[in-house]
């Protein structure tokens, strides 16, 4: 049941790794997109991500097995079909599958009898086997479980850990019928080691909420005493340093200024809404989403204070922000906190510029698109009045802040003592 060739839509952070991997694995790969600048750069053998490598992409084109377009009709040539488009939330917070289901009625008319649909993208419960079958049967004119085959994976990605693996991360799979799991097996086998039946599509989507929903209330648990040990004038990291040495019934999470990506700042919301159809309430969700959504407060609190020891008010200080991605040492900027430091800091009066070595200019995005264009300053000087660091990339941990006259305020406790100037905050 191998099959041949794969059609993965949406290239982005997600689509990407996977369309190599399943080159790699000697299947055959169309990346389809309706950015026509990234399946140009993919046909000519380049890559647009920071840690994926130009020479991984041309190594696939060259051996023919991966090839890019924008012509989702041509899903009518392969045997799977794989989703990997965003599911972000609307302006009230609720979730918006506009992308998942557009993207569901473009393909459905050239769907062919036995091909298998997969969604990648995270979702609540249900999505998968109501309102995405709906669409691809309407348009089709196909029935899920009889004409074709149709299954929820989510994907699992840590942008910027080199020990992570696309093909090495286990892999949840739900099907909507027996045969839809049996066939979904089979197109992911070949790429990925060790795969993680489990009873329904609706188990899957649980699955990867259940992730991200633990991320989420354990950076707030651990934001939250940040502020509390803080008052108390005890260092967070020093604690999390000692508990780590405890080798059962404790895993460490990391406080931060707020977060980013898209994954944990969006997640536990899809549950949440759809909880709500139930009659049930998601407190405890709730109360972790108040908490990391306020951190951002906190740290411009302690910068005002930092400004102020430094006999300066916040309004006309020039301000440096070191990192805009949301991770370290990636170029992804989605969701970062950092545009809601900037958002605060410009809101009361401050001049804001930023340096971050893996994003040189802002891109367009869909929540932040008032700040497209703007570059990053060429070096690190203190020809500012404060420093705020909010992502911790590599080339912050070594750079000798020491001589610096100005305050630097810290989010990521990234900065060694010897390296940190006499007017030292974490935040």
């Amino acid at each position: 049941m191998r099959m041949n060739k794969v059609a993965i839509i949406g290239l982005g952070y997600v689509g990407l790794p996977l369309a190599l991997q399943f080159a790699r694995s000697g299947v055959g790969v169309l990346g389809l997109d309706i950015d026509g600048v990234k399946t140009a750069a993919l046909n000519a053998g380049k890559s647009y991500i920071a840690h994926v490598s130009g020479e991984s992409v041309a190594a696939q084109r060259a051996a023919g097995r991966l090839e890019a377009a924008t012509d989702f009709a041509r899903v009518s040539e392969v045997d799977a079909v794989i989703l990997c488009v965003p599911t972000p939330l609307n302006v009230y917070r609720e979730p918006d599958l506009s992308y998942v289901l557009e993207t569901g009625a473009a393909i459905a008319p050239h769907l062919q009898r036995g091909v298998l649909v997969v969604l990648e993208s995270t979702t609540y419960p249900g999505t998968t086997d109501t309102e995405l079958r709906e669409v691809l049967e309407a348009g089709s004119g196909l029935r899920a479980g009889r004409d074709f085959h149709l299954a929820f994976s989510p994907e699992r990605e840590d942008p910027g850990n080199p020990e992570s693996k696309v093909a090495s991360i286990p892999k949840v799979v739900g099907g909507f019928t027996p045969a839809c799991l049996e066939k979904a097996i089979a197109l992911y086998q070949p790429a990925i080691a060790n795969l993680v039946p489990v009873s329904s599509c609706r188990v899957a989507e649980a699955t990867k909420l259940l992730e991200n929903i633990f991320r989420s209330v354990n950076i707030a648990l651990v934001n939250e005493l940040k502020v509390v040990y803080a008052a108390m004038d005890i260092d967070i990291w020093e604690v999390i340093e000692a508990a780590k040495t405890k080798p059962f019934g404790y895993m460490p999470f990391y406080p931060g200024p707020g977060l980013g990506g898209h994954c944990i700042p969006i997640d536990p919301f899809y549950l949440t809404w759809k909880a709500r159809e139930f009659g049930q309430h998601t407190r405890f969700i709730e109360l972790a989403g108040e908490i990391n959504t306020a951190m951002p407060d906190y740290v411009v609190n302690v910068a005002c204070q930092a400004l102020n020891e430094d006999s300066k008010a916040i309004n006309g200080s020039r301000i440096l922000i070191l990192g805009l991605a949301y991770k370290a040492n990636v170029d992804d900027d989605r969701e970062s906190p950092t545009y809601k430091l900037i958002a605060k800091l410009e809101a009361r009066g401050a001049m804001v510029a930023y340096h971050d070595p893996h994003v040189p200019v802002i891109p367009r995005t869909r929540e932040h698109a008032e700040y497209a264009g703007r570059t990053s300053v060429a070096a690190i000087t203190p020809e500012f009045d404060l420093i705020l660091l909010s992502t911790g990339h590599e080339p912050y941990k070594v750079f000798d802040f020491s001589a610096f006259a100005i305050p630097l305020v810290d989010t990521r406790n990234c900065v060694p003592p010897a390296n940190r100037p006499a007017k030292y905050f974490q935040a």
